[in-house]
């Protein structure tokens, strides 16, 4: 990896509690002696990138440990790599990642039954404690679930 040369003093706030004169937590915090040599640290080794890594456009670098066990494929990781070609403080990155997840799910059981595997959904949404512990919760859900049904009906029988 690259070291980038960046002038932090420019960024507004950055490294506001490297002052040890300039403590807000002054008269609450026990003090150790040893409290503001946190900004003396040594970088962990960077974990070696073997899978592509999608990153913030707001970092230099990738950080120090990321997770690798599901790369981002398919429609929700072309979703993935959009959103992260824009900034973080907006609802252009943030709303698709959301979208994203739950793209993945839906891509994680057609995957599952691929492989011969098909997911008891029920159990695993937590069907039975949801019975036991807010019945009324289900029976609003069966009650919309039917209700969408026969909506979507009547649209496809009007349109005949």
């Amino acid at each position: 990896m690259e070291n980038q040369i960046t002038d932090y003093k420019s960024i507004p706030g950055w490294g506001m509690d490297a002052d040890p004169d300039n403590e807000p937590t002054y008269p609450m915090k026990n003090y150790t002696g040893d409290d503001h040599n946190r900004i003396n640290y040594e970088r962990s080794v960077q974990q070696p990138v073997t899978v592509e890594i999608l990153k913030s456009n707001e970092r230099p670098t990738v950080s120090a440990v990321f997770g690798t066990s599901v790369p981002p494929s398919g429609l929700s990781g072309a979703i993935r790599r959009w959103a992260f070609k824009h900034s973080e403080d907006r609802y252009r990155h943030w709303l698709p990642l959301i979208l994203a997840d739950r793209i993945n799910v839906y891509e994680g059981i057609i995957d599952d039954i691929k492989k011969g595997h098909f997911p008891n959904i029920l159990a695993e949404r937590g069907f039975k404690a949801t019975l036991k512990h807010n019945p009324k919760k289900i029976i609003r859900q069966v009650i919309t679930g039917v209700v969408a049904v026969m909506v979507i009906k009547s649209m496809f029988k009007s349109n005949k």
